[in-house]
């Protein structure tokens, strides 16, 4: 359609038609009129519009990008505490370990001591106790050996039917004790 317009145009003025601006009721200073508003209109917009928006999506965009460096170091020393954190971790469990295995040697040691000091106090006892018994073993041998002493005393008499002195009875149980004693 603009170039049947165009092509319009220099036909018309060969003619003596008017003008083709004219004709579409286009007068020249109005369009330096317009164009001299518009750009009075666009610097304004962009002085009191454009730059301040500009400025403030620049802004948001610095603050973004410190945003995502900030997360990106947080998170990077988010990392390295956690890294951190198993190291101590792990530092903690081995410590742990060696207390736990110095605690099962030191009781291990105490058992060991206190079993061996049982056993001391245990042969202690059996000793006193097998001496103790030797030494009634012993009284009961001698009682036994007077009571004997005794008896044979007291049967020679009655078979005898006599009365002993002094003297026949020491020699009686001199005698009585010699022969048990070799037995």
């Amino acid at each position: 359609m603009l170039t049947l317009i165009l092509a319009a145009a220099p036909a018309a003025s060969l003619d003596g038609s008017p003008d083709l601006l004219t004709r579409f009721g286009i007068e020249w200073n109005y369009v330096i009129f317009q164009l001299i508003s518009f750009s009075i209109l666009a610097f304004v917009l962009y002085k009191f519009a454009i730059k301040p928006i500009l400025a403030t999506v620049d802004e948001r965009n610095a603050q973004l990008d410190t945003g995502l460096k900030n997360a990106a170091a947080t998170g990077a020393q988010l990392e390295q505490a956690k890294a951190d954190a198993a190291a101590v971790l792990k530092q903690a469990q081995t410590e742990a370990g060696k207390i736990i295995e110095t605690a099962r040697q030191t009781a291990k040691a105490s058992a060991e001591r206190e079993t061996a000091a049982a056993t001391v106090r245990a042969n202690e006892l059996i000793t006193k106790a097998q001496h103790a018994i030797e030494l009634e073993h012993r009284k009961m041998i001698a009682e036994a050996r007077t009571e004997i002493a005794r008896l044979v005393v007291t049967t020679t008499q009655q078979v005898l039917a006599k009365e002993l002195t002094a003297e026949d009875r020491a020699r009686y149980n001199a005698a009585a004790a010699k022969e048990l004693s070799v037995a």
